[in-house]
């Protein structure tokens, strides 16, 4: 399967890594099939055509979600031992089935098992072969490829509801599930089956696109090996766990506010239309801000950039606390949104200068379900909020507290050095 690579990769004006970007990238997009803002969209329909409550429905979100925490490691293993490959094309062409197979889950049993399927994928296989493999293509610039990678995902956080909402105003929710589920394979199902490698070194490549590597003095410098950190010598690192710790506590925040911010708006008097821009708004500078803050991640020590990432998220959760006009609405969400893009971009970048390209995809799988696991605890628990107290002020008061502290932690994550025991062969790169 590598020969439709390595012929391109020999024939292009521009290094192979950009494909490998932009076939990563379609994965990103078509993932919003299992969005929470898509079936958010369907959530009016289902309860009015099968009866079923909204907490029923929004469940199968958190089903699938802590579903994907107990996978993560084992997905990680996988990218590692078969390549990202074999990992994005087969869960791609599930996504799409589990998304088609929606249609005809009319009993909450059916519907908890498909959704639930495709809300693993979304969680778990994709985000983290996808950043692996980018991680591994790019080193010096690893920062501005993540933060492209991530930014696609806006585009089809954008569009997905957006075409949903268009086919249940025509023909139906069925129709617009089996839609949904094929524009996941048209999106992405060739580029990853046929075009991803799981190294630069594996068509005779190097990373970034680089020949050599030229020193300051104009003279040529040999390549230089990464850290090559294995798990079990990564996981006895503070940084490490820190780290975890700490992306995952930001999108306890982050899921917390996002699938509540359409009520948390109407609360606080914008009206329905409004509040859907706010949505929109929050998606679009989430894509702005994954460019930003992977290019601040190249320029400076990533856990500094991801300090101040919490910050950026932490400021908006009580700036919501003032907003009582549509403009301080929308102004806090896509400020929140910005933020979040930096969640996406940045920790890939921080793992994988810490740790190397040779077991990423194993690290990168016992770190994973810190974030599915802080995600479902943060959706329901600003929910449990709002019904003992009939408001969000606690929760977001908590949430800010929660960034600031984040933040002050992440910046003990130091670099660990040198890796203690280096795996035989390890993986050249040039150095930045």
């Amino acid at each position: 399967m590598l020969r439709p690579a390595r012929h391109l990769s020999q024939r292009l004006p521009f290094f192979y890594g950009w494909v490998i970007l932009c076939s990563a990238a379609s994965t990103q997009v078509a993932r919003n099939s299992a969005a929470s803002l898509t079936i958010a969209v369907f959530m009016f329909p289902l309860a009015e055509e099968l009866g079923w409550s909204r907490t029923l429905i929004a469940g199968a979100a958190s089903f699938g979600g802590l579903a994907a925490s107990g996978v993560s490691p084992a997905v990680g293993w996988l990218v590692d031992r078969y390549g990202a490959r074999v990992v994005l094309a087969s869960s791609v062409f599930i996504l799409g089935l589990s998304t088609i197979s929606l249609a005809w889950a009319t009993i909450p049993v059916a519907f908890y098992l498909a959704y639930g399927v495709g809300r693993v994928i979304f969680a778990s296989p994709i985000p983290i072969a996808a950043s692996v493999v980018v991680s591994r293509w790019f080193v010096r610039k690893r920062g501005r490829a993540n933060g492209m990678l991530f930014a696609s995902h806006s585009i089809g956080l954008v569009s997905f509801p957006i075409i949903a909402s268009a086919i249940i105003a025509g023909p139906g929710w069925r129709e617009a599930w089996i839609v949904l589920g094929l524009l996941v394979w048209i999106t992405s199902l060739a580029p990853v089956t046929l075009l991803i490698v799981q190294r630069p070194e594996d068509i005779g490549l190097l990373p970034d696109g680089d020949t050599e590597r030229i020193g300051d003095t104009g003279a040529q410098v040999p390549p230089v090996e990464e850290p090559a950190w294995t798990l079990k010598a990564a996981m006895r690192t503070p940084a490490l766990w820190i780290l975890a710790a700490g992306v995952g506590t930001l999108f306890l925040v982050q899921a917390g506010i996002n699938t509540h911010m359409a009520a948390l708006l109407r609360d606080q008097g914008l009206s329905a239309w409004w509040a859907g821009v706010g949505l929109g708004l929050s998606a679009a500078f989430m894509g702005a801000g994954s460019l930003l803050w992977g290019w601040l991640a190249e320029k400076f020590p990533p856990r500094h950039v991801l300090a101040v990432v919490a910050l950026a998220v932490a400021g908006p959760a009580l700036l919501y606390l003032t907003a009582d006009t549509t403009l301080e609405g929308v102004a806090y969400s896509s400020i929140f949104g910005f933020g979040v893009g930096g969640m996406l971009s940045v920790p890939p970048v921080a793992y994988a200068d810490y740790y190397g390209r040779r077991s990423l995809g194993v690290i990168r799988g016992v770190t994973e379900p810190f974030t599915s696991l802080e995600q479902a605890v943060g959706a329901v628990a600003a929910g449990i909020v709002f019904d003992l107290t009939g408001s969000y002020d606690i929760a977001l008061v908590s949430f800010s507290g929660l960034g600031v502290l984040t933040a002050i932690a992440i910046l003990f994550a130091k670099p660990p050095g040198q890796a203690p025991v280096q795996a035989p062969g390890p993986v050249k790169a040039a150095a930045g």
